[in-house]
């Protein structure tokens, strides 16, 4: 998928604004006043109060400025509700005049928690340095910040003495900001490398299982979106290696490692044809034969909703690789949509989505670098009316849902089986 060009460097156009400092006895509770009012400008806007635009994105910036200072805090609880709501504020606006003022502000902010604080803390920083590069998108700036955290986030990956959610969220966060921020192809194949070397333990494991297998689900998922924007001679390369390998993972026990394997494989085979139109596996008949048990799987030993979930991911991987197929889906954000129409864009979407959360649909319709990756032209030039006419009120949503659960009841009322006492017919 192509990514956009690098644009020139850009000096930052104006200062910090000094903000007092907080004291330890109250900076857990202004902290979390900061944080809980995100939410204010939203909610009004969907109330249909009138607000001062102007005078809303003052104070949202002015609660961001106090929050940065908070990342400084010697509490660690301080420092972690300070994060949480810069990553809140980064996710839900697009802020890319005041992160050029403040970003090596905030980068070494950022790099102080990833060394300094403990699982919860670092796992929040790293979606923080993200969310910083996807603001500044793809040139000089955040590739100075990839840079600047890369080193920490594979350090902590690497750690074994650190969590397992500490290690999963930078190898996710690393594989991500890689993929926005990096135009070196030396980064790109030494966080590959990194990735490769995390989820190949997997193939030497017995059954596929091991005890670090939500980390390695994460190495893998990361490595194949950094794959989707190799050169083809790479990808090929890759290819020789890893697929005769990754099937074994499909035997392993843990369904979601199953079901990254598939979608893994699902991923490369469509790399593969793109890359050379007559590719051939030889070893493609084995291979749809475990797709398929694993497609209509009813084993008693697994979870009921672990084979559901199974059995539909891997109907779509078989169509996949045995006739090329992908099953489509439709975005829509505001007045527009996006075809997910094929494997890399669905990994690329959901990995995105993963990281923004509820602010994805505002980030598609105004971030220009995310709109450029899914090739959607520059953004719309809609007033705040129009988006505002655009949002569906909660008490509409809530009646919405209220009719779609009682046709829902209904629909399956007539399909449950209405016993009746056998007695009446004696």
């Amino acid at each position: 998928m192509p990514k956009p060009k690098k644009r020139s460097n850009r000096a930052a156009g104006g200062q910090h604004k000094n903000v007092q400092a907080f004291s330890d006895d109250d900076s857990s509770i202004e902290t979390m006043s900061h944080c809980s009012s995100f939410s204010d400008v939203a909610s009004f806007a969907e109330d249909g109060t009138e607000v001062d635009e102007y005078a809303a994105q003052e104070d949202f910036e002015y609660k961001l400025r106090g929050l940065i200072d908070l990342t400084m805090d010697k509490s660690a609880k301080t420092r972690q509700a300070a994060l949480e709501g810069l990553k809140t504020g980064l996710s839900s606006k697009l802020l890319y005049d005041f992160i050029m003022e403040r970003r090596m502000t905030l980068t070494d902010s950022i790099e102080r928690c990833l060394k300094k604080g403990k699982s919860e803390e670092q796992q929040v920083a790293a979606a923080l340095a993200c969310l910083l590069c996807c603001q500044l998108g793809s040139g000089i700036e955040s590739e100075e910040v990839f840079r600047t955290i890369a080193p920490v986030l594979k350090s902590i990956v690497c750690d074994r003495s650190a969590s397992t959610q500490a290690r999963q969220a930078c190898a996710t966060y690393l594989g991500l900001c890689c993929f926005v921020a990096t135009d070196d192809i030396e980064d790109l194949y030494t966080t590959m490398e990194c990735m490769e070397n995390l989820f190949t333990k997997q193939y030497h494991s017995e059954s596929g299982a091991d005890n670090c297998s939500a980390l390695h689900i994460q190495a893998l998922q990361s490595w194949a979106l950094l794959l989707t924007i190799c050169h083809n001679s790479e990808v090929k390369k890759k290819l020789d290696i890893h697929l005769p390998k990754l099937p074994r993972l499909l035997s392993c026990g843990d369904v979601n490692m199953r079901i990254a394997a598939g979608e893994t494989l699902a991923l490369l085979f469509e790399l593969a044809r793109e890359a050379d139109a007559d590719f051939y596996f030889e070893d493609l008949e084995p291979l749809t034969q475990t797709l398929k048990s694993l497609a209509t799987d009813c084993n008693k030993h697994r979870a009921k909703i672990d084979r559901r979930k199974q059995r539909s991911v891997f109907r779509d991987v078989l169509k996949a690789i045995e006739e090329g197929d992908f099953q489509p889906e439709t975005i829509r954000f505001g007045r527009e949509r996006m075809h997910i129409d094929s494997w890399v864009k669905r990994l690329t979407y959901g990995t995105f989505k993963e990281l923004f959360g509820s602010g994805m649909q505002y980030h598609l319709l105004t971030n220009v670098f995310l709109r450029s990756i899914f090739e959607l032209g520059p953004p719309m030039l809609l007033d705040t009316a129009t988006i505002k006419a655009m949002k569906v009120s909660r008490e509409e949503r809530h009646l919405n849902n209220s009719a779609a659960f009682k046709a829902r009841t209904k629909a399956r009322s007539k399909l449950r089986d209405k016993r009746v006492d056998v007695g009446e017919f004696l």
